[in-house]
């Protein structure tokens, strides 16, 4: 077998057993088995923004709901979501508060030395990937709601520019564009 076959057939496996890593969440689940479960109480506060804990927390059952600025953004209920990654990753304070709504239970670790495992690595790529990906196509949904009114608004402004330019009248910009 030649050398760039060998690559080529290497380059194959590594990709099917990091899908297979990826998608298959017990590795990860026998990493966070023997870690320390932790019980939030309903309304008690998991994880505050702009605090510091250097934990990674593993939902193991409960209901929580995260909230960046004081607006709700996510409520979570599935067993292995990752709290406290993004913190740990960028190593700066937590971007979230994360409150339970009901009694939660959750896995609880020193996130610098999880990180070093590389399932967990991967477990948290994936779950992050995940995200940015609803992320965006939530921004593209918004973009397209968005944009239609805003074009109409143009349309209905540079009518009325049309309209009453005759007469002096000019319409304040107010950030539509009427020159095109």
């Amino acid at each position: 077998m030649e050398f760039s076959e060998r690559t080529r057939l290497f380059d194959t496996v590594q990709r099917s057993a990091l899908s297979i890593m990826l998608t298959d969440t017990t590795v990860f689940r026998k990493s966070i088995a023997a870690l320390p479960l932790k019980i939030y109480q309903a309304g008690e506060t998991v994880l505050a923004a702009g605090h510091t804990t250097g934990q990674l927390l593993i939902l193991r059952k409960g209901l929580v709901a995260v909230a960046k600025e004081g607006v709700e953004i996510a409520r979570v209920t599935d067993p292995g979501a990752v709290f406290g990654e993004i913190s740990a990753l960028l190593d700066q304070p937590h971007s979230a508060d994360v409150r339970a709504l009901t009694s939660s239970q959750f896995h609880v670790a020193d996130a610098a030395a999880l990180l070093q495992d590389p399932a967990v690595l991967l477990y948290v790529a994936a779950i992050l990937a995940r995200r940015l990906d609803g992320a965006n196509q939530t921004l593209v949904e918004l973009m397209v709601q968005v944009d239609y009114p805003r074009k109409m608004i143009e349309k209905t402004a540079k009518k009325m520019k049309g309209l009453l330019g005759a007469s002096g009248v000019h319409l304040p910009y107010a950030g539509y564009n009427l020159f095109n």
